[in-house]
């Protein structure tokens, strides 16, 4: 009897284990897929992405006077994510034509704090660009900001652009990009605190090869990566007006980051073009790490023809970052604007499903109160765009049909006839007209969420939607032209 207890008891133990085993079984995660760009125009170039307590956040060059952060969940929900607007300058102090914001999570004499760098015109405002730093009141990456001064990098205050900070053997350096002769080059300063450099900076590299001097010399948009004890210092080579812009990177072989001998160019590049992918220009560019902290991720900004250059045609995309087995990073090809990715490990999934295909909208000015209208209720190619007071009918309704890549079809509902960059012009003041649909560029549009309405872009040109000079009466033209930062470029998107 005791045997059998004992042999009962063994059994069940057993028993008890397997039940155990089955009803935890280990958990899994479904691959999230997601399609770049995960930020258009007119916020899509020169990007900063990271991953902070949940959420990706993203800043990007916004050419006005305006520095804007989004922040998402998943990579899936950032195309359709509200840009906040977390600072507008003034002429005093950083007035316009913001470039490269760079975010940084750093300790000084306030505790630990968000600094937010870029580039902006200052008193004559656009007049050359310096190097500007904001300050957060906590530990929020949306802020609230406070302007904590300029960046006094370069003797006789000159221009600086594209900065980012790097922590190096627990000291804080400024890397930046300015002019040695006709060298665009790349710099470092050593840094007193977090918006206070302790010296000039020095050169550290300039364009040497001829990958680097493609269209202009320049190397520009210096950011770190550290991985295993390795220092790699990333930057933009060429002019970013051509299709060679690229990605280069330096070496820390050195114990001193100060000096130029402490870094080793890499003598090919890092990143380029791929015509096979329809990729031209990718560069400027920050890394993160994904939201289960397994994988490190590069965010970059390119174009989709040769022909674009600087402008707001550039959008942010995402891909994630190789090593080779003696630890340098390999960033391998740019990806397709339509290929499905997996998102970073540990992201959760989930976007945005609005606009709803099939729906018809209005579209308001936040400006002005009027109504995206088709003239005359034309149904004609060529029927010019105007604003007018909402009079209710199809002529004033649109519908949005997703094409790929983030991006949509504006359809009148009167005519049946798309949205269309007249000519596929490229200029400030291009018209807007209604045509037949010719499945290009020209006739789709991203959707930004700013101030609870939207910034409307062509993907051709960047350019967002605007009525001519504020107008607020009936027939105003409704043409392109680059963001602004007004409530007369902003559309609420209403059914």
């Amino acid at each position: 009897m005791l045997r059998f207890r004992a042999a009962l008891a063994v059994l069940l133990m057993a028993a008890a284990s397997f039940v155990a085993v089955t009803l935890r079984p280990a958990e899994s995660q479904a691959a999230v897929s997601f399609t770049n760009p995960v930020a258009s125009a007119p916020y899509g170039a020169d990007p900063w992405m990271g991953y902070y307590n949940g959420y990706y956040y993203v800043a990007a060059t916004t050419w006005n006077s305006q520095v804007v952060i989004k922040r998402a969940t998943s990579v899936a929900a950032l195309p359709g994510a509200t840009e906040s607007v977390v600072y507008t300058g003034t002429a005093s102090n950083s007035c316009c034509n913001v470039w490269a914001p760079s975010m940084h999570r750093l300790s000084g004499p306030n505790g630990t704090r968000w600094y937010l760098y870029y580039s902006a015109g200052t008193t004559a405002c656009c007049d050359g660009q310096r190097s500007f730093v904001l300050e957060s009141s906590g530990d929020n990456p949306m802020g609230p900001y406070t302007f904590k001064g300029q960046l006094n990098v370069q003797a006789n205050n000159g221009w600086a652009i594209d900065g980012s900070v790097a922590t190096i053997g627990g000291k804080n350096y400024f890397l930046y990009s300015s002019w040695v002769g006709d060298l665009q080059s790349l710099f470092i300063a050593p840094m007193s605190n977090p918006w206070t450099v302790s010296a000039y900076g020095t050169r550290i590299s300039y364009p040497t090869y001829d990958w680097e001097k493609q269209g202009g010399n320049t190397e520009e948009g210096p950011y770190i990566l550290q991985r295993n004890g390795q220092t790699f210092l990333t930057f933009s080579a060429s002019s970013c007006n051509t299709a060679d812009y690229k990605i280069g990177m330096l070496t820390l072989t050195g114990s001193n980051p100060l000096s130029a001998s402490s870094w080793t160019k890499k003598s090919t590049p890092l990143f380029q073009r791929s015509d096979a992918n329809s990729v031209y220009g990718p560069g400027h560019h920050s890394f993160f790490t994904s939201p289960d902290g397994s994988e490190t991720w590069m965010a970059y900004h390119a174009n989709e023809t040769t022909a674009q250059g600087c402008g707001a045609t550039r959008t942010t995309r995402i891909k994630k970052v190789n090593f080779n087995s003696d630890g340098t990073p390999n960033l391998g090809t740019p990806d397709r604007l339509s290929t499905s990715l997996t998102a970073p490990a540990g992201d959760p999934g989930g976007g945005v499903s609005f606009p709803v295909a099939g729906t018809r909208y209005r579209l308001v000015n936040q400006a002005s109160g009027k109504v995206l209208d088709a003239q005359n209720c034309g149904t004609a190619n060529g029927t010019a765009i105007q604003q007018w007071t909402s009079l209710g009918n199809a002529c004033q309704q649109w519908t949005f049909t997703k094409t790929t890549s983030n991006y949509y079809r504006i359809t009148n509902a009167n005519s049946g006839t798309v949205l269309d960059s007249v000519n596929c012009g490229a200029t400030n003041g291009t018209a807007l007209n209604l045509w037949a649909n010719l499945n290009n560029a020209c006739q789709e549009w991203s959707l930004t969420p700013i101030n609870g309405g939207y910034l409307i872009a062509n993907r051709g040109n960047g350019l967002v939607l605007d009525v001519t000079n504020c107008g607020a009466a009936d027939g105003v033209a409704v043409r392109q032209w680059a963001s602004l930062g007004n409530a007369c470029q902003q559309w609420n998107i209403t059914a």
